[in-house]
């Protein structure tokens, strides 16, 4: 029971972090980091080559879910090249300001 209380502490401990990025992303800045992310979340119906992969609309997103997402690829949690090699180059700051600026953009239907 001990263990089980330890890791919902944890988790807390994570999440608070998240929650404090999130607080701290400038909507602003964050349009212009995703400026360079157009070139394939910003074509309709876009699929990418390598793998096959069908490229998401990201205006709207959730901001946690956005910050979760580049942690993982910067990290390598998440396999894609191309997102590891992009997000590799973000900073704590810039995810959170690009986090923070998707998801106050229009949600964009294909």
């Amino acid at each position: 029971m001990t263990a089980v209380r330890g890791g919902l502490f944890a988790l807390t401990a994570i999440l608070g972090c998240v929650s404090a990025a999130q607080a701290d992303g400038d909507a602003a800045a964050g349009r212009q980091k995703f400026y360079m992310c157009m070139g394939c979340h910003g074509i309709a119906n876009y699929n990418n080559v390598y793998p096959t992969y069908r490229v998401p609309k990201l205006g709207g997103q959730n901001a946690q879910y956005i910050t979760s997402a580049l942690g993982e690829y910067k990290s390598g949690e998440r396999s894609h090249a191309t997102m590891h090699a992009q997000a590799s180059s973000l900073s704590d700051q810039d995810i959170a300001d690009i986090a923070a600026f998707l998801a106050g953009a229009p949600e964009k239907k294909d």
